[in-house]
């Protein structure tokens, strides 16, 4: 199917799907969405003429025209829904988090390779202005070797919201929702933790599930400190690192969330534009600034639509999968039992990371 699309299929017509899943997949060359599952279809009609709307999930797995689905349901639903479009013969594209336990994450790359599918995870966080700005930096040695890392995703979200993600429940939470793209991308930056220790909390008056965490992970002569908040209205740097030559702060988080919600193409000029720049404080007093990158969150789509025709790399590989669960499962592990804690990774899924 190389020079054909890739026929796609949504599951869940929320936020998500419509700020970034529908948007992405209209605006890449080599996808085309044919079909939304929605309980609301005519509401999917009436938006994106020429899409069909139909009213469950299982209906739009068991369809023989579509290539790929997208998961953009509930938590709590991924690993069943996953499972059955690739018992179905067919590509997935999970939203974040993948799923809710490392073991579910198995079951799905087990059973992806037994039908000789594609397993990706909308990690889309991958290409946002800030950690594109941050990676340039640490790999070009502007500030030498890092030793200390801190990357904070904050919102004020003073009342509790009534949607899903704030009602008591598996996969429900701010960890669920904010920890797998900054586990992502501390991933990416410096391979697989030695230990987590984490503490995951609720703090506002009368909130359900969990608003706030830090978690820590520890790498030889390196600590990565991660966090979010519903209860920080500013101040917090998106990123903050410190290396042996120096240090460089990101102030402001990628906007390319915002631009979207906005009406924004993901694909439109200045989409990922960021104005805020990185300042480089260096060991002999210097201070440097430096422009931020380009974001630009549809080169995901992109790269998954050549890595389904058979044209590159799946962007989001099982082994990055699995190993953001692996930290995700030893950091909620910390919490619960207080105490630093290891991967529970095996002898084979570590050898993927030397």
């Amino acid at each position: 199917m190389a020079n054909e699309p890739v026929r796609t299929g949504i599951v869940g017509y929320g936020f998500v799907s419509k700020t970034f899943h529908v948007p992405m997949i209209l605006a890449t060359d080599g996808m085309e969405l044919v079909a939304v599952s929605s309980s609301r279809p005519e509401q999917v009609r009436a938006d994106l003429p020429g899409v069909e709307g139909v009213g469950s999930a299982d209906e739009l797995i068991a369809r023989d025209d579509l290539d790929l689905i997208v998961i953009a349901s509930p938590n709590q639903t991924h690993r069943p829904l996953a499972e059955a479009t690739l018992c179905a013969g067919k590509h997935v594209l999970v939203d974040k988090p993948f799923v809710l336990s490392l073991e579910e994450a198995r079951s799905i790359l087990r059973i992806a390779d037994e039908h000789g599918k594609s397993v990706s995870v909308f990690q889309n966080r991958r290409w946002d202005s800030d950690f594109l700005g941050i990676r340039r930096v640490i790999e070009e040695g502007y500030i030498g070797r890092v030793v200390e890392l801190a990357s904070r995703m904050i919102r004020f979200v003073s009342v509790p919201n009534r949607n899903w993600r704030e009602t008591s429940g598996d996969g429900s939470g701010l960890w669920f929702d904010l920890a797998p793209h900054l586990v992502d991308q501390a991933v990416q930056l410096f391979g697989l933790p030695e230990a987590v220790t984490a503490e995951i909390a609720t703090l506002r008056s009368g909130a359900k599930t969990d608003d706030w965490f830090e978690a820590i992970l520890r790498y030889p002569g390196l600590r990565v400190v991660l966090g979010g908040s519903l209860v920080a209205k500013g101040g917090v740097p998106r990123f903050l690192v410190h290396g042996d030559a120096g240090s460089v702060l990101k102030q402001e988080a990628d906007v390319q969330e915002d631009r979207f919600k906005e009406g924004m193409a993901p694909d439109a000029d200045g989409v990922g534009g960021d104005d805020d720049p990185l300042t480089v404080f260096h060991g002999d007093g210097r201070q440097e600034t430096l422009s931020s990158p380009m974001g630009s969150q549809i080169t995901f789509y992109r790269d998954l639509a050549r890595a389904i025709r058979g044209q590159g790399p799946n962007p989001v590989s099982p082994r990055d999968a699995l190993a953001v669960m692996a930290v995700i499962d030893a950091a909620q592990r910390s919490a619960t039992e207080g105490r630093m804690t290891k991967l529970a990774l095996t002898e084979d899924e570590f050898s993927q990371w030397q």
